[in-house]
C-alpha cells in the first residue's frame, strides 16, 4: 500500500512519525569518539533490538524488550513512551494510556507522550482533551508537523473548521510530506482518519492549493470528488483555490465526472 493510500483507509491507523527519532537520545545516535568504532552499552543494544522489532511490527516482543530495561529505570520517560506506543499499535489503549502518562510525569518537558495521550482521547472521540494534549505539546516542541497535523485532525472533530486549517497550514509549513509520512522508529504517534473523509480530503486540497501546490491539491480534491463529497465543485470560486485552479491536474478533476456518477446513471436506466 503507497503512502497516500494510507489516507484512504476507513479503519484507525496510526504512523510511527519518523521524525520523533531525532528528539530522542536513541542507541542509532551514539556519537563515537574519532577514529574509534561506536561501542553499544548492553542497555543501548536492547533497546535498540526493541526498536528493531518495533519495526518489524513485533509489538509484544518490542514490549518484553522495553520494559527489561525499566529493571534499571523505572522513570525513564522515552522508554515508558516507547511501550505505550507498541500497547496502542496492539490495540490495547487503556494500557497506552497508562505508560504515557507515566511518561509524561517522569518527564514535564517530553512533547511525545502529551502528543500520544492525544491520539487515546482522540480514538475516543474526546476531541477537546486531545487538543488539550497536543496544544500542550506544541508548547513544548512547536517544529513537529505531526502533532500540528493531529491538532487539525482533532479541530476537523469538532467541526471547528477554521482551526483545523490552520492546524494544517502550520503541518505543512514545517513539513511538507506530513500527509505522507508513514513508517520509522520514532514515538510520535499520527492519526490518520478522520470523521468525515470527503470534507476532510476536500480542506486538505484546499490547505495544498493555498500554499500553490497544484498536484497534491489536485490529488486530494480527487478523493474529496471520489467519497462522495457533493460541493467539490466548489473548488471553482473559492478563493484558497486562487493559485491552482488554473493547473490542468485541478481543471480534471473538476470535469472529469466522478465513478459513482456513472454508476447512479446506470443503475437509473
Amino acid at each position: 500500500m503507497n503512502a497516500r493510500a494510507l489516507l484512504a483507509v476507513p479503519l484507525l491507523f496510526f504512523a510511527i512519525y519518523p521524525a520523533a527519532a531525532q528528539q530522542e537520545n536513541s542507541p542509532l545516535q551514539s556519537t563515537p569518539e574519532a577514529g574509534k568504532p561506536a561501542v553499544l552499552t548492553h542497555e543501548q543494544m536492547v533497546e535498540l533490538h526493541a526498536d528493531i522489532l518495533m519495526a518489524e511490527k513485533d509489538y509484544e516482543g518490542a514490549v518484553k524488550s522495553y520494559e527489561s530495561l525499566l529493571s534499571n529505570d523505572k522513570t525513564d520517560a522515552r522508554v515508558l513512551n516507547k511501550i505505550g506506543v507498541a500497547c496502542e499499535q496492539l490495540g490495547e489503549l487503556h494500557t497506552a494510556e497508562h505508560y504515557f502518562k507515566r511518561s509524561e510525569k517522569a518527564d514535564k518537558t517530553f512533547a511525545s507522550p502529551l502528543n500520544n495521550l492525544g491520539t487515546v482521547e482522540y480514538s475516543k472521540k474526546n476531541y477537546g482533551k486531545a487538543i488539550h494534549y497536543y496544544l500542550k505539546a506544541v508548547k513544548l516542541r512547536d517544529n513537529l508537523g505531526a502533532v500540528y497535523s493531529n491538532l487539525g485532525y482533532a479541530y476537523f472533530g469538532k467541526k471547528e473548521y477554521v482551526e483545523a486549517m490552520h492546524a494544517f497550514t502550520e503541518a505543512l509549513a514545517i513539513d511538507p510530506d506530513v500527509f505522507s509520512n508513514h513508517g520509522g522508529m520514532g514515538s510520535i504517534l499520527q492519526q490518520r482518519t478522520s470523521t468525515d473523509p470527503g470534507l476532510f480530503y476536500f480542506l486538505v486540497a484546499k490547505t495544498y492549493a493555498q500554499s500553490a501546490n497544484a498536484e497534491e491539491a489536485a490529488h486530494y480534491l480527487k478523493l474529496a470528488r471520489d467519497d462522495g463529497y457533493k460541493d467539490f465543485l466548489s473548488a471553482q470560486t473559492d478563493s484558497a483555490f486562487a493559485k491552482v485552479i488554473k493547473d490542468p491536474r485541478v481543471q480534471e478533476v473538476l470535469v472529469v465526472p466522478p465513478s459513482y456518477e456513472g454508476n447512479k446513471k446506470t443503475a437509473q436506466n
